[in-house]
């Protein structure tokens, strides 16, 4: 049942929603699923006109468009044939709503014990990474832009959008760190500006 303040969101935020319930800040979402899951947040405002019982597929990707764009909050990143994630402003927009998400049944599901498994080693590798070691010795500047690609597991090869997701990725899953959060915010501008060529 669609509630009040469900209504009262905008169809590219209540598709951003979805995309946060489907694990869209660590992972990339299908644009059918994000359809499904925007269709049971906010029931018939997705459908067609004539046949209210189907989801129209073309709406939601419009909204998952926009959702992307920069003047409508820039929530997302992606493409339908690759999938969408959440920017680290999706990801806030989705925690400061989460209200809208349990009144309307539709809490993010915690994650399974392989998610938490495969967080906690990612975690791990990173704390035990080169450029955390020299960043908890506060010899920050010593740190090299190879110790920092291998703290994001990028390399020469990865680049562009590509870059940016790995860091992207890292933000979303463990920016809140006390430990970690604030090496990344460090390290981040070595990865997008250094490695876009």
């Amino acid at each position: 049942m669609r509630t009040p303040k469900a209504i009262s969101l905008a169809n590219h935020e209540i598709v951003t929603l979805a995309v946060y319930l489907l694990g869209g800040d660590t992972q990339r979402v299908d644009t059918e699923d994000a359809a499904v899951k925007a269709d049971a947040l906010a029931p018939g405002r997705f459908t067609w006109r004539k046949y209210r019982d189907q989801i129209n597929l073309d709406a939601v990707r419009k909204r998952l468009w926009d959702a992307a764009k920069p003047e409508k909050g820039g929530y997302l990143r992606g493409t339908e044939r690759e999938g969408w994630v959440l920017t680290s402003a999706g990801l806030r927009f989705a925690s400061a709503n989460r209200t809208v998400l349990q009144t309307a049944g539709l809490e993010r599901k915690p994650q399974n014990l392989k998610e938490r498994n495969r967080q906690r080693r990612e975690r791990e590798r990173m704390l035990a990474s080169d450029a955390f070691a020299k960043f908890a010795a506060s010899r920050q500047a010593a740190i090299s832009a190879q110790e920092a690609e291998s703290f994001f597991r990028v390399d020469a090869y990865v680049t562009g959008s590509a870059r940016e997701e790995k860091v992207l990725r890292a933000k979303n899953s463990v920016g809140d760190d006390p430990e970690l959060g604030p090496l990344i915010q460090l390290l981040e501008p070595m990865i997008t500006k250094g490695g876009n060529q």
